[in-house]
Order: C-alpha cells, then structure tokens, then sequence
C-alpha cells in the first residue's frame, strides 16, 4: 500500500509539472554573458500561455504577457557601458537569475573553416593541417575576463529553430582561449586594447559550407541567380515534410505495438528485481522492427538556409555591434552567383536582427591553389565578388591576399587578419581616424606604350615590398595577358610590357595565389583588381 501511495504522488507531481512550463531563456542568455550597449535590447524566451514574466537588470524591470503560442520578448532601454558584473533576473512561475552579466560591445562571428579555426586548432583536429602562428605564446598570455566567448553548436535545421545547444559564455583565459575562434578573438584583443569595454563573441560557424547555407528561406527566394537551387530547397523541404509526417505515424503505431509485445508479467516475488526475457520472447520483441528516421533535409549542411535555420536564427534578435565574416572558399568554384547571394544574405541577417546599418566586415580571401592548379583565376573572380558586396552600405573588408600559403587553405596568421578587421571597426564603427584598407583601383588610362593605373586609399604613396610590383598583367585588342612590369610613380603604377604595343586592360593578382606585393604607406595591401569586364 505505501508503494502504492508514493506511485500515486509521483504520477500526480509529474501531471502537474506537464501542465506547467517553466519560463525560459532563448540561447544567448546565460551567466557572463554580454548585452550590447547603447541601444535597445531584446530578451526573449518561452512561458505558458498568458504568463506575466518580469524582466529585471540594471535598474530596469519589464513585465510582458507571454502570447498565444508562449513566447515572450521585452526590450530594455539603451544600456550604458559596465564592466561590473550583475544579475540579470527573470521571474515568472520559476525565476531564473543569470550571473555576472556585463555591458559592451557584440560581435557575431560566422562563416566556414577559417573562421571556425580556433586559437589552439591543431593538425589532424576536423580539416586543420597547421596551428595558429605562436598559438603557445597566445594562449599562456591570454587573460582578459571582459573578452568573452560563446559557441553556438553546429545544428542545421529544415525551418527557422528557435533553440540551439551552446558552450555557455566563457571568460578568455589561458584554459579557455584554446577553443575560441581565432580571427574574432584577435579582433576582440585589438579592440579591448584600444577601447577597454567588455567585448562578446557569438561565434557560430561550420566548416566547408557555402553562402546560400547561411541564408534565410526570404533572402533565398530574393535570389534570381539562385533561383532553382532554390526550388530545388522548397522540394526537399516539402518531400521531407511528407516523410516526416509518414514516420510520426508509423512511430508511434510501432510504440504502442512494442509497449504491447514487452508487457511481460513476472511473479510477484520478483517484483523489484532484474529478470531475464527468455530467449523466445527476446525474438519476438525483434520481429517488429522500429521504423527508420527519414534521412535528407535535416542533417545536410549544405543545403540551403540549413545553417541559418539552425544557427542563425535561434540567436536573433540579439542586440549587435556587428558581425565578422570569413567564408567563400567554398563558393570559389561558382563565383558568378556569389555577389547576389552575399548580398542578399547580408540583407536578410540585418533585418532579422532589426538593424539595417548593423556594420557587416568579412575577409577577402587569401592566395591559395592546388599543386594541379597553378594558373587559375576562380578565386580571384570570387574575391572580385566579394568586393562588389561593398556597394552595401555600412560593410568593410579586411584583405588577407598576402597572408596565406599557397599550399594551405587556413592561413596561420589569425593575429593579422583579426587585426584589419579591427582596422576597420576602429574606423567605420568607433570613429577612430585609421587607416583601414589598402590601395583600391579606380581607372587605367592610356599613355603611349602603358597604362597609367590610379587608386584610392593609396596614402602616402605606393610601396612595393622586397621587389618590383609582381602579379601584373596587360592586355592588347587580342585580350591575352601578358605579364608586365610597373613604375611606381607617388600614388599611380605605369604598366607596361613589351609584347603589348597597345594596351587596353591591366590586371594585378588576378589569379587564385598570387604572389602579391604592392602596399600603401600604412602596410595595408592593394586589393586585386582587373580594369577589364572580359
């Protein structure tokens, strides 16, 4: 009898916990975490239907009522910087009290393999074949508790996820640092450096996928140049929807058939104890195998929008400083298409983050080609794709041409691609007077023999380093290139060759590994350029 009662007060405790949910967070909320400041701030999460939650930090308290389909959202006022720990505390039926939260800037890191790159990748560890340059050196000098990170689990979903696994918001120290994004944590030691105030990293990224990976379903369909990878996504999408809905049937036909055929009834004296099913029974538990999950859609992550569904999304509305990118390697092979789809991606990730001008920096890609390849020019077609994408309002891009091994996809060098990015969000967020790009071409012109090659950013001059220009090239009516050789004369280049009388185009590092050499006064480097449109 008293087996029985506590039976019954445990079947009744848990009917009451399934008629109750307790208030939740959304993903990014978590002890130490970091709120952006100077702006209004979302922070959202589910509750029953109905409930009031309250909202308190920092002097402030919101209550809301949470809607028809339990999720709730408050914004709190524009937050003034704090180094200070607090409690940020949310309390409805439960209350839940996140610890230490700081106020500063937050930066969101995405891309592919080379922003996923941590400060201690180490060869033979996913697609890593090298370590960051001086990783030992960087790690045992890293103690900074205002930088902090926070890694978004790699998770691809068929629509927008609202949720998403994470490693909670970790101080940068000498134990932690290890598993950081290594640009963005570089990025983020430059500009505490400079600025002092607390700086978060969401970083959420997956190795070896493409831009239309990261895209909205919307920022997808907006795409003409993607228009039928796009149809083919809605079709995968709506076949898997099918599959799905059949194997929900058939699951739980198989479970309360199972639950039937394991209903096996022991004699009381064994009641309690560990009782072998003979093996007959054993067979006929297996006759009724249980169904198979459908495969496709969801664990694909190449598939269009999968990435933004499930590692995107769940983390939006956030409030942002801005958003790091490092990805185009694995569009290289498809560089017409890249323009409109980073375009559109961008566009839709400011929307979803209800900032139109959130400032939006990525990295043009660095030198790189396979011992088969020594003269192609797709990854030069798709860095000339990325630097159109600067026709956006409120974007910027770090050059890394200079930086990387011609036989290594993952440049070493973290610390000065994360440097240039902080270049430019010195400059074009912070309002730092910096120099922040190098040399930008803006026309050729015809001078007997040569091209007179002009450009933007070139600051105190041209520089070559170590030797002349290199990676030059000039063009006849004919339009075969022809390798050339350059007078640098203050801010201009006279390019010229011998085989070509009549020059009509100019090319510079206009191949996927350039050797490419040609700098302003600040050491920032000349972005590849070609005057042509052929």
């Amino acid at each position: 009898m008293r087996s029985l009662r506590f039976l019954t007060i445990t079947v009744g405790a848990l009917v009451i916990l399934s008629a109750r949910a307790d208030v939740t967070l959304a993903p990014l909320f978590a002890d130490h975490a970091v709120l952006q400041r100077d702006r209004p701030v979302p922070i959202w999460g589910t509750a029953d239907v109905g409930e009031k939650v309250v909202v308190t930090f920092a002097g402030q308290s919101h209550a809301v009522t949470a809607a028809a389909d339990g999720r709730w959202i408050v914004v709190l006022d524009a937050l003034p910087t704090s180094a200070i720990g607090a409690d940020l505390v949310v309390t409805g039926k439960n209350t839940l009290t996140l610890k230490n939260i700081v106020v500063g800037d937050v930066w969101l890191c995405s891309g592919q393999s080379n922003m996923e790159f941590t400060v201690d990748s180490r060869p033979g560890t996913w697609q890593a074949t090298s370590r960051v340059t001086g990783a030992d050196a960087e790690i045992a000098l890293a103690r900074y508790p205002l930088i902090r990170h926070i890694r978004i689990g790699q998770s691809v979903a068929a629509v927008p996820s609202a949720t998403v696994a994470t490693s909670g918001w970790q101080l940068t120290t000498p134990q932690t640092v290890g598993g950081f994004t290594a640009v963005g944590y570089f990025f983020a030691r430059d500009l505490f450096q400079k600025l002092g105030v607390p700086i978060g990293l969401v970083h959420s990224s997956y190795s070896g996928t493409p831009v239309e990976a990261w895209m909205s379903p919307a920022a997808l369909a907006s795409a003409p140049e993607f228009t039928r990878v796009s149809e083919r996504w809605a079709e995968d999408l709506a076949a898997y929807a099918a599959r799905k809905t059949q194997f929900d049937r058939d699951l739980a036909a198989w479970t309360a058939a199972e639950a039937a055929a394991k209903t096996l009834v022991a004699p009381t004296k064994k009641s309690g104890s560990k009782t072998p099913v003979p093996t007959p029974h054993a067979a006929f538990l297996q006759a009724n195998p249980r169904p198979r999950a459908p495969r496709g859609f969801p664990s694909d992550p190449w598939q269009p929008a999968g990435l933004f569904n499930g590692m995107i999304n769940p983390l939006l509305p956030y409030a942002l400083r801005g958003a790091l990118w490092y990805q185009g390697e694995s569009n290289a092979d498809r560089p017409a298409e890249y323009h409109a789809l980073f375009t559109a991606m961008i566009t839709a990730w400011r929307a979803h983050c209800g900032q139109d001008d959130l400032p939006f920096f990525w990295v043009n890609l660095a030198d790189f080609k396979r011992p088969a390849d020594l003269t192609g020019r797709s990854w030069a077609f798709l860095r000339e794709a990325q630097t159109r994408t600067l026709a956006l309002a409120h974007t910027g891009q770090a050059l890394a041409i200079d930086l990387g091994d011609p036989q290594e996809i993952h440049p070493t060098n973290k610390q000065e691609v994360g440097r240039r990015l902080a270049l430019l969000a010195k400059n074009r967020v912070y309002g730092l007077t910096t120099a922040d790009t190098g040399p930008t071409f803006l026309a050729a012109t015809r001078e007997g023999a040569a091209l007179r090659v002009t450009f933007a950013h070139a600051g105190d001059g041209l520089v070559a380093h170590d030797r002349p220009v290199q990676s030059l090239e000039i063009a006849g009516a004919d339009r075969v290139f022809r390798p050339a050789t350059a007078q640098i004369i203050r801010d201009t280049l006279l390019v010229s060759a011998p085989e070509v009388r009549d020059p009509v185009a100019v090319r510079y590092a206009w191949f996927n590994a350039p050797e490419a050499n040609l700098y302003n006064g600040s050491g920032l480097p000349a972005a590849p350029f070609r005057s042509d449109n052929w």
